[in-house]
């Protein structure tokens, strides 16, 4: 028997910006509870974007938005066997999605500091190539191939 469903918590917007989707990278971004460190990391990467802040938060933003699926694959269990069915995805599922894949990009990249990483990704995935727009097509990719199962998934 399954449990109760979590709750959504809310988030709470950051100070400098007052942009959720700011907030949810400080919050990936962060690494063994530091999360002054890692706001400074994501602001000095969103402000190395361009001169003027709010120019700079929309080409953060478009960055994300671009980064987002539209749909993934999930493990369904039909009699016995496994398929790989592709379900649509809410807005907070595909962006937690993105944030934590340009996240990931910027982390597997070494050699230099963590905001010339997070900052080259995110120019990367504003003009739509790099590794996290890759790791969105080859979901995408997926999705596509199983789309013959599409009818077990459950709405």
């Amino acid at each position: 028997m399954r449990g109760k469903r979590a709750r959504k918590r809310t988030l709470n917007p950051d100070p400098l910006f007052k942009s959720k989707v700011v907030a949810r990278m400080i919050s990936v971004a962060m690494t063994q509870g530091k999360k002054s460190i890692a706001r400074e990391i994501v602001y000095s990467a969103i402000k190395n974007l361009n001169e003027d802040e709010r120019e700079a938060l929309r080409i953060f933003e478009q960055a994300v938005k671009n980064v987002m699926p539209q749909q993934e694959v999930r493990s369904r269990r039909v009699g016995g066997a496994t398929y790989q069915v592709p379900i649509p995805l809410k807005h907070d599922r595909s962006e937690a999605l993105a944030v934590r894949w340009i996240i990931g990009a910027a982390r597997s990249k070494r050699g230099r500091p963590m905001v010339e990483k997070l900052h080259d990704i995110l120019m990367d995935s504003y003009q739509n190539v790099g590794d996290a727009i890759k790791k969105r097509d080859d979901v995408h990719k997926m999705a596509e191939a199983n789309r013959a199962f599409a009818h077990f998934a459950r709405f």
